[in-house]
């Protein structure tokens, strides 16, 4: 069974870094496929995938991730103001971020107008499929 967490901001807006890190790799180590609000900083980026290879084992092969961002490119002034004034106001929440298991997300494609996130499908071992019936 796939199963999609949404997480919103306010989960892991006053979690620390090392916090924040912590509990999205456990939900993605669950096999969980994660939809964060908002977006991590680049350097929590870059420490979730540091701790996702050294969590890496025989049942854990590492996680995909997908940060989405709105369209930034306007030309009309005020749109721009605007935008901004709300990224001080709402500091990360701007956009969303997709983070699962390796062993479930195959790809994931963006473009402006859609995402496509390609899973696999898990195969169930001989032993199960019998011990079932």
């Amino acid at each position: 069974m796939l199963t999609l967490q949404f997480v919103p901001y306010n989960d892991i807006a006053d979690l620390d870094s090392e916090k924040r890190i912590k509990k999205l790799l456990a939900l993605a180590m669950e096999e969980k496929i994660v939809l964060l609000e908002g977006r991590l900083k680049k350097e929590e980026e870059t420490k979730l995938i540091e701790k996702t290879m050294e969590s890496i084992d025989e049942k854990f092969s590492g996680i995909e991730l997908s940060v989405i961002y709105p369209d930034k490119k306007t030309k009309d002034f005020f749109k721009k103001i605007k935008k901004i004034m709300i990224r001080m106001m709402l500091g990360d929440r701007e956009g969303f971020t997709i983070i699962g298991p390796a062993t479930i997300i195959k790809e994931i494609k963006r473009d402006p107008n859609k995402i496509q996130l390609l899973t696999t499908e898990k195969v169930v071992s001989q032993k199960k499929k019998k011990s079932k019936n």
